[in-house]
């Protein structure tokens, strides 16, 4: 299941931010972009992120995922267009099929909500980190 890597990735990536940070006593949530053309199933993920979270700082956090729609530029026209799923990737203008891919591959952290010891409330960890599964 290639959403379990990505999960144990999340939560690694997370618990070490978290170690850097100092003093933190819980993650209450992370928010994912998750691009409809990473080959990602949001339910699979959510489930997955649940298991990889239990035992860690992370057990318990709420997994908030948004979807970037897949868009694509036309190089000979410069038009560009929703690729859906399946991707089209042929210009719908002039058939043209020197295309670029401008969006829906991502798969980053965007924001981790979190609990610090220090602090009587909880705070942001505002961030844009691709997930790398090669841990």
């Amino acid at each position: 299941m290639h959403e379990m890597s990505v999960a144990l990735a999340v939560v690694d990536q997370v618990a070490e931010a978290a170690t850097r940070a100092g003093s933190i006593t819980a993650v209450r949530s992370v928010r994912l972009q998750v691009g409809e053309l990473a080959g990602v199933v949001p339910d699979a993920l959510a489930f997955s992120f649940e298991l990889a979270c239990a035992g860690t700082l992370l057990e318990g956090a709420e997994l908030v995922t948004e979807t970037v729609p897949g868009r694509a530029r036309c190089t000979p026209c410069a038009h560009e267009w929703a690729v859906g799923m399946p991707p089209r990737l042929i210009c719908p203008l002039c058939d043209g099929t020197h295309t670029e891919l401008l969006a829906g591959r991502e798969l980053q952290i965007v924001d981790v909500h979190w609990e610090d010891g220090h602090k009587h409330s909880p705070t942001h960890a505002p961030t844009r980190e691709p997930i790398s599964e090669e841990r």
